[in-house]
């Protein structure tokens, strides 16, 4: 089945799609993919991170965060897993404990309303233990960009004053990015 920005009108998002890349009719110049090198600067940069942490980039570990890496747009667990080997999936415990140990780390982050997972963006890795992601969702093409959330101390300030302790905050904004809105 097939979504397009049209079925926006009707109520109708390709984020619902469990393939969320290129769900509309028209191009995109934008490329989200990282070119191999930048990929291979990524990986290093990640199993950096897991020697100073006193933790072990696991092959599973490093599999799944190169796949998330190559994904176009958010990629779900079960596409990690079917993408894993290419002679057949890998079991999904394995996938799901390398997901969870790369979100710790900082070096991903699920987009909770899509139950998906996207590559970290800020490249800020000393942040990792207070990083708040924000994400911008395109409702045609399913493309997401991580930004900067302002102020985040100030909510979780307006929260203590109730006597709520926030533990993480995520903030997703839906809309249409620049070339869905361009080919509108």
């Amino acid at each position: 089945m097939s979504f397009f920005c049209d079925d926006l009108r009707n109520g109708t998002s390709p984020l619902t799609l469990i393939s969320m890349s290129h769900a509309c009719e028209h191009t995109h110049d934008h490329d989200h993919h990282l070119k191999s090198d930048a990929r291979a600067v990524r990986l290093e940069e990640a199993q950096a991170l897991c020697v100073e942490a006193g933790e072990r980039m696991t092959s599973s570990r490093l599999r799944t965060y190169e796949l998330i890496l190559e994904a176009n747009a958010p990629i779900k667990a079960y596409d990690v897993i079917d993408r894993f080997h290419p002679d057949g999936a890998a079991k999904p415990p394995t996938v799901y404990r390398a997901l969870s140990f790369l979100e710790q780390m900082g070096l991903i982050h699920r987009i909770e309303s899509l139950n998906a997972f996207v590559a970290c963006d800020t490249h800020d890795r000393h942040s990792r233990f207070g990083h708040t992601a924000g994400f911008l969702l395109c409702e045609c093409c399913g493309q997401s960009e991580e930004i900067a959330i302002p102020n985040v101390l100030e909510i979780k300030a307006s929260a203590a004053k109730t006597g709520f302790k926030v533990n993480h905050i995520t903030l997703e904004a839906r809309g249409l990015c620049n070339a869905c809105q361009a080919n509108r």
